[in-house]
């Protein structure tokens, strides 16, 4: 059975000086890249997912285009596909990547299972067909996209843990419940020096 990594969102509107920066977000992308070149062959295959916006309308009521956001249901512009801001981050290296998911096209999306790959699978179907059943996940941000797509995964029936030390999120409180609610729904929130 196979063992895959899911990269989430590691974009450069999710990091320093984005349009939805998180502190430490760049640091993880640095951190991630490290642990793969620590961990050659470790995966069967890399998932990562982008937020890939529409620019031309609201995307589902994502975008805050009549007023302000509330952070909750809608936010400022951010990930447009094509543009600089919905490019992955330049120090995740992206060469290991094998399964790349685009989400959030003209609708709400947080969780990897809500894109779509190149061809125009679901990432449910590409874990089925590939087998996979142990999944790592990491990325930004820890109490947004991070938590939607591990709880996704646990309700699939995979086996997910969590690398704390690879991910970043927007506030520490809310990434705190996020990382205990996944406790509490069966995912492993390790480190991932666990590994050795």
């Amino acid at each position: 059975m196979g063992r895959a990594l899911f990269i989430i969102d590691v974009q450069n509107d999710f990091t320093e000086g984005g349009a939805l920066g998180v502190e430490g977000g760049a640091a993880a992308a640095e951190r991630i890249s490290a642990f793969l070149a620590a961990h050659p062959g470790y995966y069967d295959e890399v998932f990562a997912s982008r937020d890939w916006h529409d620019g031309d309308n609201d995307n589902g009521g994502h975008f805050a285009t009549d007023g302000e956001p509330d952070f909750v249901t809608t936010w400022p512009v951010h990930c447009v596909g094509g543009t600089h801001g919905a490019e992955y981050h330049p120090a995740l290296n992206t060469e290991p990547i094998t399964v790349p998911v685009l989400k959030g096209q003209g609708v709400p999306a947080y969780s990897i299972f809500e894109g779509t790959t190149g061809d125009g699978r679901t990432v449910a179907d590409m874990l089925d067909f590939l087998g996979v059943i142990d999944i790592d996940v990491v990325g930004i941000a820890t109490d947004y996209c991070v938590r939607a797509s591990a709880l996704d995964a646990l309700e699939h029936g995979r086996h997910v843990r969590v690398f704390t030390d690879l991910v970043a999120g927007v506030a520490e409180p809310s990434s705190e419940a996020a990382l205990a609610e996944l406790g509490y729904a069966g995912a492993e929130i390790v480190e991932s020096t666990s590994l050795g």
